[in-house]
């Protein structure tokens, strides 16, 4: 059934699921606030939206849908560490 889904769409909707679900194990990760703070400070968030974020008390899977979140953990940032997409993966057979 899930590969059905693949199919018709290229494994777009399955990709955006996966980085979100990265994204959200990511933050959870990042338990304390000084660490979600230095970490999105590094990836080149502002120090203020940084310590804003950090702080947030939005569950897990909404704060992963940010847009802070989704610049700091971009598509770009997955793919350089090794992340394979399934629409690429798919063309490419």
């Amino acid at each position: 059934m899930a590969w059905e889904s693949v199919r018709a769409n290229g494994g777009s909707s399955l990709d955006e699921w996966l980085r979100s679900r990265i994204r959200m194990v990511t933050w959870k990760r990042w338990k304390r606030i000084r660490t979600r703070f230095e970490n999105l400070k590094k990836a080149g968030v502002s120090e203020e939206q940084a310590w804003m974020w950090a702080n947030t008390r939005k569950g897990y899977w909404r704060t992963a849908h940010s847009p802070i979140l989704t610049k700091a953990l971009s598509n770009e940032r997955f793919k350089r560490a090794g992340y394979l997409s399934f629409s690429e993966c798919y063309s490419a057979k």
